[in-house]
């Protein structure tokens, strides 16, 4: 598959800085994307004129930018605005505050050439976590996670887990029915493709025709958290999506832009509960203890947090997560999509 197939979606909320990196890793790309499509909610026009600016540099109109307006804005609403708009076979997301290595669009086109069934490919970050082979012989201990002859360092959560029986047994990629699986983070850096039941949505690429028949749900208003979960498992209902190890890219989370700790809390808690539901709609008494047991550790965990100045943050977390769970608890999220067929009917799960 050739790059001029794949249209590039940025969505982006007041980081011109990181919208410019961004452009310039993509202008050193061997094989870039046929057109960049930035979807702007900023309220300033500091982004607009980063484009101007790289459009004027590179002489063209391939880098596209779309303001979008008030009502529009959110993660979720910004991406389905840049999918109606873009032509590409292959529709490509990239979080604003992300870099590509210089063979990623190339290594995305190539991993679905290897899997023509594939629906979606994601890709790989390399910068959050150190990998290392592991050692002839080494025992492992509680300490580390092994992937074939690769090994990290589990922290201190994923040790808990594992003393409680709540860690689960499913590779990375898949939600086991107590929900908490692996992210796709615990994949070995091999250079291999990985089937998966979900992929970073900010790294990720999709066949067009999934977006005839599903949409970002507008459940997970402004930051988002999770969406990309609940898409990929809709998505990965009809065809099977790969994460490529080859397809390189650094996360470099940005700070402006977030929500604050009690809101992100909050959104762990009650996001993560309707994916978890909408992957598994009728879990038994057990798996809902672990989800709820699990649930309640990692708040505790956030509480006692005595890291130096990120305490007062981790309290505040532990706070939204704790509230999160009473609104749980109170209503369930899924009956939002019930209450709002209009709203939510193209994200519905048959």
């Amino acid at each position: 598959m050739e790059t001029r197939s794949l249209s590039l979606i940025v969505c982006t909320l007041g980081r011109p800085l990181q919208i410019r990196a961004l452009l310039q890793s993509i202008l050193q790309q061997t094989s870039p994307p046929a057109e960049i499509l930035i979807v702007d909610a900023s309220s300033d026009s500091k982004t607009e004129q980063v484009v101007t600016l790289e459009r004027n540099d590179t002489g063209d109109e391939w880098i596209k930018y779309f303001r979008v307006a008030s009502q529009d804005r959110g993660l979720t609403r910004q991406r389905n605005h840049g999918i109606q708009r873009a032509k590409g076979e292959i529709i490509v997301f990239l979080d604003d505050d992300t870099i590509p290595e210089p063979d990623y669009f190339a290594e995305l086109a190539a991993c679905f050439d290897r899997h023509p069934d594939a629906l979606g490919v994601g890709g790989y970050i390399v910068n959050e976590v150190q990998w290392h082979r592991a050692s002839p012989g080494h025992r492992l201990s509680g300490a580390v996670f092994r992937a074939g002859e690769w090994e990290r360092r589990e922290d201190y959560r994923w040790r808990l887990r594992k003393i409680l029986k709540l860690a689960g047994t499913l590779s990375p990629g898949w939600m086991p029915p107590s929900g908490h699986g692996r992210p796709i983070g615990f994949l070995p850096p091999d250079g291999a493709d990985y089937e998966v039941e979900f992929v970073m949505g900010g790294a990720s690429a999709w066949r067009r025709d999934v977006f005839a028949r599903h949409q970002f749900s507008e459940f997970f208003e402004g930051y988002g958290l999770y969406e990309d979960m609940d898409f990929c498992i809709r998505a990965a209902g009809e065809g099977p999506l790969f994460v490529s190890t080859r397809a390189r890219l650094a996360h470099h989370h940005a700070e402006t832009s977030r929500p604050n700790n009690f809101r992100y809390g909050e959104m762990v808690v009650r996001n993560g509960w309707f994916v978890w539901r909408r992957r598994w709609p009728q879990p038994s008494l057990m798996d809902r203890a672990r989800w709820w047991s699990t649930t309640m550790l990692l708040a505790f965990c956030r509480l006692v947090d005595v890291r130096g100045p990120s305490r007062v943050e981790g309290v505040k977390e532990a706070l939204g997560r704790l509230y999160g769970a009473l609104r749980v608890l109170g209503s369930s999220p899924l009956k939002e999509i019930e209450n709002a067929p209009r709203e939510f009917a193209a994200s519905r799960s048959e």
